[in-house]
């Protein structure tokens, strides 16, 4: 409607242009050889447009005629050409989709669209790749080294196959000379750091890192990191060669990332080599509030040569104070007061560590804890037991492997970094009586063995030898007397007042070496105490 008012509009606009046109006093005369015309001013303009209009049709269409050939090839070509990049889209859905019968059609035909198109070399490329075909795969990739804007491409597709083909050395070639030919690539100078760190060449792999942190290829805070990782592994390959040099590394590798804990140990353990306790302790002070750790604690332990058992002791609470929640400081408490012979407090320190984490660690040392202190074998025994059970301890682990001891590279991948302080995944995480406060309050309180059926029992908590009866008793379960514990010792007296456990109720036993298992009907003989540690038995 607002069309059809618009063109009215126009015609009268028109009609009413053509009026004013015949009342203007001029005069337009026309001669050519046969005569002369004076038509009005009106018809002079109709009469252009008319001419203009008819020029322009008559111009069209003769270069219509001129360029026809040339626009059918045009035409054709263009409908060739989408028609390659409709299969060329639909060839890299299929690619994704992981449809290699698809794939490859589609690669077909648009090698056959469009022969000189990059993309349609990475579809056959990729659709080789789907169908396992990796010499294909190849041939494609070193097609795209022909290019410039193809070769970057290339070298990345041969990387990857010779990297799932496990050839290193390949592998390594072709990043390199994608580092060469582009710095700036990630992946190239990722994969030239990490077969750096696998030949121990950390200089290089730092020059690597500090490339690409200064092309801002890696974010800063994986750069940090990264570089106190390196620092790490260099300080500890010169720890013994070169402890000066060493020592710089871990504390600059501290500096940067002092959750790092391996860098903490070593800065701590080169420290304390050259009688700087004070800044040792700092520095795994510094670690141990952000991440509490066994070896962190070790190193603690000694950062003085030649301290009492009881200055370790004194030194280990300190560390316990730092992160009061934490089960570490309480094993580490738990281990120093056994050197020291400061067994309640050992006893305490084990409980509460079983109430945090009740780990096969933990139940170990209640194991060591009761051959020490107790010599019952029955005891010893039980946290064994419990030990084979109770869930696994953190270790150092990456990508399925648990190691020893910290390594900056992973043994399987070569990823830098690669290891954490986790506990091992497993399929058989423990019973259900290992969790709870049962466990620390058996830590605390000792349960007396079940007395064997022809055996008494004796003052000692021990079972001494008899011989054996033709017809033996029913067993008669009765209460073990224990003195009146002092009233300074509150764990000693927890001990004494504790009820005994029915055999029915304790968990079966594992056999091990030289032991005689509590419900044995023969005779069990009696274990001497040790005034000092004594080697417990042997640990499944």
């Amino acid at each position: 409607m607002i069309r059809l008012f618009v063109a009215i509009a126009l015609l009268f606009a028109a009609v009413i242009g053509l009026d004013w046109l015949g009342g203007v006093p001029v005069s337009v005369a026309v001669e050519w050889p046969g005569g002369a015309v004076a038509p009005p001013l009106r018809v002079v303009v109709v009469g252009l447009v008319v001419f203009a209009v008819v020029a322009v049709i008559g111009w069209r269409i003769l270069s219509g005629i001129l360029h026809g050939p040339d626009a059918v090839r045009g035409f054709f070509r263009n409908r060739r050409r989408d028609r390659g990049y409709r299969a060329l889209s639909r060839g890299m859905i299929a690619v994704g989709a992981g449809d290699a019968r698809l794939a490859r059609r589609f690669a077909d035909e648009a090698t056959r669209l469009l022969p000189k198109e990059p993309l349609v070399l990475l579809l056959s490329a990729q659709t080789a790749q789907v169908e396992g075909r990796g010499d294909d795969a190849r041939r494609a990739f070193d097609r795209m080294l022909e290019t410039d804007d193809t070769r970057l491409l290339g070298l990345r597709g041969l990387y990857i196959e010779a990297s799932r083909a496990g050839e290193a050395e390949a592998a390594r070639h072709y990043a390199a000379e994608a580092q060469r030919l582009a710095p700036g690539v990630a992946w190239a100078g990722t994969a030239m750091m990490e077969y750096q760190s696998a030949d121990e060449d950390w200089t290089g792999a730092l020059a690597t890192l500090d490339a690409g942190a200064a092309a801002r290829l890696v974010d800063k805070a994986e750069a940090k990191r990264l570089r106190a990782v390196l620092l790490t592994a260099r300080a500890l390959q010169a720890e013994d060669g070169d402890p000066d040099h060493a020592r710089a590394y871990a504390l600059e590798a501290h500096r940067l990332a002092p959750e790092l804990v391996p860098a903490a140990v070593v800065a701590a353990r080169l420290l304390t080599r050259q009688l700087d306790a004070r800044k040792a302790a700092k520095v795994v002070e510094t670690t141990w509030k952000i991440a509490p750790h066994p070896e962190l604690a070790e190193v603690y332990l000694h950062v003085r040569t030649g301290d009492s058992a009881r200055d370790r002791l004194k030194r280990a609470q300190t560390l316990e104070q730092l992160k009061p929640y934490a089960a570490e400081g309480a094993i580490a408490v738990a281990r120093a007061a056994v050197d020291a012979r400061d067994f309640p407090l050992a006893r305490a320190s084990l409980a509460r560590a079983l109430r945090q984490a009740p780990t096969r660690r933990v139940c170990l040392m209640m194991a060591d804890l009761e051959e020490v202190e107790t010599g019952d074998a029955g005891r010893v025994r039980e946290w064994l037991g419990r030990a084979i059970r109770a869930p696994r301890d953190a270790a150092w682990t990456a990508d399925g492997v648990v190691a020893e001891a910290w390594a900056p590279v992973s043994p399987v991948t070569g990823r830098l970094d690669a290891f954490e302080w986790k506990v091992p995944v497993e399929g058989d995480s423990g019973p259900a009586e290992l969790d709870g406060p049962d466990l620390a309050e058996r830590a605390v309180r000792p349960i007396a063995p079940p007395t064997p059926p022809d055996e008494p029992p004796s003052a000692g908590g021990t079972v001494a030898p008899v011989a054996a009866e033709p017809e033996p008793k029913p067993a008669v379960r009765e209460p073990e007397t224990v003195a009146a514990a002092k009233p300074a010792e509150p764990v000693a007296a927890a001990m004494a007042t504790a009820a005994t456990v029915a055999p029915a109720a304790r968990p079966a036993f594992v056999q091990f070496p030289e032991i005689t298992r509590p419900d044995d009907p023969g005779a069990v003989p009696e274990r001497p105490r040790h005034p000092g540690p004594v080697a417990g038995p042997a640990y499944v």
